[in-house]
């Protein structure tokens, strides 16, 4: 027997202040294409999302922070119209055909915290509505000029975990609300330990490009990969396990 299909065959990502997409986002855009042949593609970004929508979002777009700016449109866009969310620098490996039944699907990310980074979802779901609604009454500048960077990982991750998921890294369901896989299927990446943990059931990864950055912070993180390289990223697990203990 057939499951019924609710999330829509559409792929969300948003790309906002206009400069030109690096190499790396190209390049998994590609593999969404190669994948995800007959899915439809939307790129959210000022021509086609009311950045005047809410003072969260407008204040985080005049602060060009753009990256807060895709936190908002992204469950927007997914409660709205139903589809699957991607960050830009999100590589497909599989189609995502066999997920389509779920009210929801999420992976969980590092430290056992829900990633944002790949989102599928009917249109309408509750959650995403909840996710949504969290944003009305915020404002991205503090009253004392500080931005509110509070990511979306933890924001969404306390609501679920209000609702009853189990923050343990495991496979659970949640009636009427998703289902939430292990990190293996969406995000394999461990970016403390700059390390992949691909299977034959991952079917996307998030290479944690962090595009909004400034170049020192960047800089850092790539210096940081270059040593994963050379010592392992199984090494700089055990160094960390081994520091953490003194």
């Amino acid at each position: 027997m057939s499951k019924t299909i609710k999330v829509p065959k559409i792929i969300h990502y948003c790309w906002f202040g206009g400069k030109e997409k690096p190499d790396i986002v190209k390049r998994c855009i590609d593999t969404w294409r190669k994948h995800l042949p007959d899915y439809i593609i939307i790129e959210w970004n000022e021509k086609n999302f009311d950045i005047n929508c809410n003072s969260y979002v407008r204040e985080a777009y005049d602060s060009k922070k753009f990256a807060f700016v895709s936190d908002y449109a992204r469950v927007h866009a997914l409660y709205n119209l139903g589809g699957i969310y991607l960050d830009t620098d999100v590589e497909v490996f599989k189609s995502f055909d066999n997920l389509l039944h779920h009210d929801s699907f999420w992976g969980f990310e590092q430290e056992n915290f829900i990633a944002t980074s790949t989102i599928g979802a009917a249109k309408e779901n509750k959650i995403i509505k909840v996710f949504l609604d969290s944003y009305q009454e915020k404002s991205f500048i503090k009253k004392d000029g500080r931005f509110d960077q509070s990511t979306n990982v933890a924001i969404v991750t306390k609501i679920l975990e209000n609702i009853g998921l189990k923050k343990n890294g495991e496979y659970q369901e949640i009636d009427g609300i998703g289902t939430f896989y292990p990190q293996t299927y969406f995000s394999p990446y461990d970016y403390i330990n700059c390390r992949k943990q691909i299977t034959k059931d991952t079917y996307a990864m998030h290479h944690f490009y962090k595009s909004w950055l400034p170049p020192k912070a960047r800089l850092k993180s790539n210096l940081k990969v270059l040593t994963a390289k050379v010592i392992g990223g199984d090494n700089i697990a055990r160094i960390r396990k081994i520091v953490s203990r003194t």
